[in-house]
Parts: C-alpha cells; sequence; structure tokens
C-alpha cells in the first residue's frame, strides 16, 4: 500500500487545510458509526500498540491518522538499537494515554514499506498525521528527547487538524472499535469548508476571501491563519515564469521584489530553508521599508510552513539577529 500525501524531504504540504477538513470529517463519521452501533468509542490500553503489515496500512495507520496522530516504529528483530527503542515508545504510547497510537513495521516482513518511507537504516520513527506523514528521528534516541518530539506531535495533531485522541478505558476489552472522541462543530466549519472547495477547483481568490471571512469573524483562528497564507502563497506563483523569476533574482540581488518572488518559488518546491535564508539575506542588506517589505513576507511564509516547524523556530532566531 503506498503512503499518500507525504510530507516528505522537507517539502511544504500545501494541502494541509484541506487534510484538516477531511480528517475532522473522517472523526465525525467515526464517531457516528459508534454511536449508531452503541458503542462507547473507548479502547483498551493493549490497542494503542499495534502491529502492521502493508495490506493493513492503509486501514490501520492512514485511516487511523483522520482519529490520532500514528506514530510508526520501523523495526527488526537482528537490530540492537531497537530492542532499547521499542519498549520505550510502547510505555509511552500507554502513558500519553490515547495521545497518539504506536504502529509497528518489521520491515524485514514490510521491505515495500520501507523502501515507499525512504528509510537508510532502523530504528526510524515516523507519524502520520491526518494521511500526513512526517519523521520523527533515527537511530537511538533518549527518552526526554522522545517525550519532546512526541509533545510536538500532539500538539500539531490538536492545534493543525483538531484531533484530540482516542478514549482509553482500562476495562474495555482488547480489540475494541475505537473512535475519536466527540468533538462539536466548529462555528466556522462551513466557511472553511468553502475555502478548501475553492482551492480544490482552482478558485484560488475565492480561497483567499473565504479564509478572510473567517479571519474577519476569528482573527486567532489557526487554520484559516493556514490556509490564507497557502492560499496567497499558491495565487503569487500562478502562472508565473520559474526561469526568469530566478534569472531576475541571479541578475538582481538588491531588488527586493526580485528575491521575494524567488522565495515563494523556493517555498512552493520545498526548499523551505533556501526561502528562508534568502529573505534573511536580504533583510540584512536592505533599510526602511524595504526592509520591513522582506520582514512581513517572511512572516507570512513562516505561517505557510508553522510556527512549530523547527526551520521556522531556527529562521525567527536568524530574523532576530538580522534586525538587532
Amino acid at each position: 500500500m503506498q503512503p499518500r500525501n507525504m510530507s516528505m524531504s522537507g517539502v511544504v504540504d500545501l494541502a494541509a487545510v484541506k487534510a484538516a477538513q477531511e480528517a475532522k470529517a473522517k472523526a465525525e463519521q467515526a464517531r457516528a458509526q459508534s454511536a449508531r452501533e452503541g458503542g462507547t468509542g473507548a479502547i483498551s490500553p493493549a490497542d494503542l500498540v499495534i502491529d502492521v503489515d502493508e495490506a493493513g496500512f492503509e486501514r490501520d495507520v492512514l485511516q487511523r491518522s483522520a482519529e490520532v496522530p500514528v506514530v510508526i516504529d520501523f523495526w527488526a528483530e537482528w537490530c540492537e538499537p531497537c530492542k532499547q527503542l521499542s519498549p520505550v515508545l510502547e510505555r509511552l504510547a500507554v502513558e500519553y494515554n490515547g495521545r497518539f497510537l504506536l504502529a509497528k513495521v518489521d520491515v524485514d516482513a514490510n521491505q515495500m514499506l520501507m523502501q515507499q518511507f525512504g528509510i537508510q537504516g532502523i530504528p526510524a520513527v515516523f507519524a502520520v498525521v491526518a494521511g500526513q506523514a512526517l519523521p520523527l528521528f533515527q537511530g537511538a534516541a533518549g527518552e526526554a528527547q522522545i517525550r519532546q518530539t512526541l509533545d510536538q506531535l500532539v500538539q500539531v495533531g490538536e492545534q493543525r487538524f483538531g484531533l484530540t485522541g482516542l478514549t482509553v478505558d482500562p476495562e474495555a476489552e482488547p480489540g475494541g472499535a475505537p473512535a475519536a472522541p466527540e468533538r462539536p462543530a466548529g462555528p466556522h466549519d462551513g466557511l472553511l469548508e468553502a475555502a478548501v472547495q475553492a482551492l480544490d477547483s482552482g478558485d484560488l481568490s475565492g480561497a483567499v476571501q473565504a479564509y478572510k471571512n473567517v479571519l474577519n469573524e476569528d482573527p486567532g483562528n489557526e487554520e484559516a491563519k493556514l490556509g490564507l497564507a497557502q492560499a496567497e502563497l499558491l495565487q503569487r506563483v500562478q502562472g508565473v515564469d520559474p526561469q526568469q523569476v530566478r534569472r531576475d533574482a541571479a541578475d538582481k540581488p538588491a531588488d527586493v521584489q526580485a528575491q521575494i518572488a524567488a522565495a515563494d518559488l523556493d517555498l512552493v518546491g520545498g526548499h523551505v530553508e533556501d526561502a528562508f535564508g534568502r529573505l534573511i539575506e536580504t533583510v540584512q542588506r536592505t533599510v526602511g521599508d524595504d526592509r520591513e517589505t522582506v520582514r512581513m513576507r517572511l512572516l507570512e511564509l513562516f505561517e505557510v510552513v508553522g510556527p512549530e516547524d523547527p526551520r521556522v523556530i531556527a529562521a525567527r532566531r536568524a530574523l532576530a539577529r538580522a534586525l538587532f
């Protein structure tokens, strides 16, 4: 089974807003199905750690990631570091009490999955959130580092995708059907769905306006902020000649607009650090209104990538040094 919508190799996922909406819809469907069947939606602690193979990857990882972040532990019986790491992950899965699900993949029995994730060595740990895959760490890691990484993952799941985890009942029978906890519909879900539909149809102006409508009523709506930043980025690069943009940037290093346009292309192409570095260097070379123009565009690109991304955190520090 081919993993879908994977944010691999640092590529910026410009479909994150759509994925968030789909994740919420799937979670609501799971809750409704559980209610129809008379279930409580609770699972046993034993069900927080599952073995996954290629045949069940779609069901056990991709579909489940619409309800809860799924951490994937790629391991093998002969791997000594795996024998140290896996028990820690299993213990933390129970300790985190449903805030993430641990899926264990034996690479010897699932070579195709190992290749599709681009794994060069094990242990390797990935996560899938609302169908979006991201690498967490490779090799042995200390428990403090693992906890920090898991905390960030849980935060992303909650803030960007509305995934608040699974309900765990110590008395539930192992193997019970899980369902996401109750989550009431938000007041702006209709407007956000309209924005996603506009993006799907290529109506970037409509998507921009729809996200602005949400922010007019709810200025702190993180999903709308992310969606607006992404839609505006796509709108800016639509129809441009990439080769001409890059020639202009190379020939005119002091031209603020040329550097901004090239940074937009860098980001859409997944070259996140190049985009940030280009604009930070431009900040260092400029003053006054030009410097402020570059700074504001850089902040907009931070919104596209997400404030919790380590590349954004590092770039914010570099920007502060450039400014002060």
